[in-house]
């Protein structure tokens, strides 16, 4: 047996150690010998854990791109079949007058053309926004890319985000893309918690799915 006070080797059946004087009552059996005491701490002791080294859960610029890549390409395709879908309803001959009649001299044609360009920019604005905020507020927290990278957006507690806070996200990446050089969406690269300016805006964060 061994002390539990000082670790010495304890003959079997005596009543104290023989090193310290403490009671055998004490003495822990051969083989669960407490561990030594460091310098100046109280036994036993055993020296802390380190702790692993995880990876950021906040999501770097590059997976944000690539994520985004993706969505564009799926928009575009989904845009593409509408405008198909517009063209056929309408009638190519009369697209075709339309856009013949650009260069005559009745102001209608024409008129029409920049209505059309018009209403072109508005309905991808509307898919794009239902798309982007529709996903993020979803139960997967993040569009077709992000999903396929993994990611999620939720707000600076890490919960889930609802539809307006999405939409505000989304709108705001209009000021985002307003800063010369991209910087507004570069800032995800080097800010602490890898925002970009409309993550700042509408405070939220982009995450890597654990």
């Amino acid at each position: 047996m061994f002390c539990s006070k000082c670790g010495a080797n304890v003959t079997d059946g005596a009543a104290f150690c023989s090193a310290c004087g403490q009671p055998t009552s004490t003495v822990t059996p051969i083989g669960t010998a407490p561990v030594p005491a460091a310098p100046g701490l109280p036994a036993p002791y055993a020296p802390p854990a380190l702790a692993p080294v995880l990876p950021s859960p906040y999501a770097g610029f590059w997976l944000r791109v690539v994520a985004h890549l993706i969505d564009d390409l799926l928009l575009g395709i989904g845009f593409g079949i509408l405008v198909l879908i517009a063209v056929a309803t309408i009638g190519v001959g009369s697209l075709r007058t339309m856009i013949e009649g650009m260069n005559g001299e009745d102001p209608q044609i024409p008129a029409a053309m920049i209505s059309a360009i018009i209403f072109v920019g508005l309905a991808w604005m509307l898919l794009a926004w239902i798309y982007n905020a529709g996903m993020e507020s979803s139960r997967h927290q993040g569009t077709l890319g992000k999903m396929a990278l993994g990611l999620i957006v939720t707000d600076l507690q890490g919960r889930p985000i609802g539809f307006g806070r999405a939409s505000g996200r989304y709108f705001a990446k209009i000021i985002t893309g307003l800063i010369p050089l991209g910087i507004g969406y570069a800032l995800a690269g080097f800010t602490e918690k890898k925002q970009a300016l409309h993550d700042m805006i509408a405070s939220c964060l982009v995450l890597r799915r654990t």
